[in-house]
């Protein structure tokens, strides 16, 4: 017993150490002008991931920008490509909920999205809109595993219209919303666009290995 308590003990203290050599010694920072730069150089996108980052203790976090512009606006896909995206989402993995909860209609236009294993906390730096978070996702599809909301932003999510108890808030310059992993959350209405940074604690080390930037930056 003595043997395996010492043996036991060791093991602790050279995982402790281990995690304390590895630990970052220097702050990271961002500044506003590389978040305007990966704004414009991923003026195509969405969704764009700035850096991942080394926090210690065994885990790393993503800080991203994100724009939205206004929701309404008229597709700019082919038909051909609605018919291939309808075609590669019929084969994906059902998730959430298969039927409706309760007697709220969706607000949603477009889909909600809720992630796995990564929470987020938005800070609104430019623009307004109104955010749907809470309820389940209703009939869902879990994102391909190449999908790059998988392999970059988020890790393994899932999207779909939403149903149950959730809320809407309106939302403007300098809010910040924290959302837990596994909480669905979507834009319901933005009149013109929104921007803002959304910082993903990644424990189980699903998005890029940390040191990761936005291409060009």
């Amino acid at each position: 017993m003595n043997k395996f308590l010492v043996t036991a003990s060791l093991l602790c203290l050279t995982a402790s150490a281990a995690f304390a050599a590895s630990a970052p010694t220097a702050a990271t920072i961002i500044t506003s002008e590389q978040v305007q730069k990966v704004l414009k150089l991923g003026a195509k996108e969405t969704d764009h991931t700035i850096k991942v980052i080394d926090m210690g203790q065994g885990y790393q976090m993503s800080v991203a920008v994100v724009h939205r512009g206004a929701t309404g606006a008229p597709s700019t896909r082919t038909p051909e490509q609605i018919a291939a995206a309808q075609a590669a989402n019929a084969k994906l993995k059902d998730c959430g909920v298969a039927t409706p909860i309760g007697s709220n209609a969706s607000p949603m236009k477009g889909g909600m999205l809720s992630h796995d294993f990564t929470p987020e906390t938005y800070i609104i730096i430019k623009g307004a809109g109104t955010l749907v978070t809470g309820g389940k996702i209703l009939k869902g599809k879990q994102a391909a595993a190449d999908n790059e909301m998988v392999t970059t932003l988020n890790g393994p999510s899932c999207t779909g219209q939403v149903t149950g108890d959730f809320i809407s808030t309106d939302v403007k310059v300098g809010d910040i919303i924290v959302v837990p992993a596994g909480v669905p959350h979507g834009w319901s209405k933005i009149a013109d666009m929104v921007d803002y940074l959304s910082i993903r604690p990644d424990p189980k080390h699903v998005l890029p290995k940390a040191g990761f930037q936005y291409p060009g930056l």
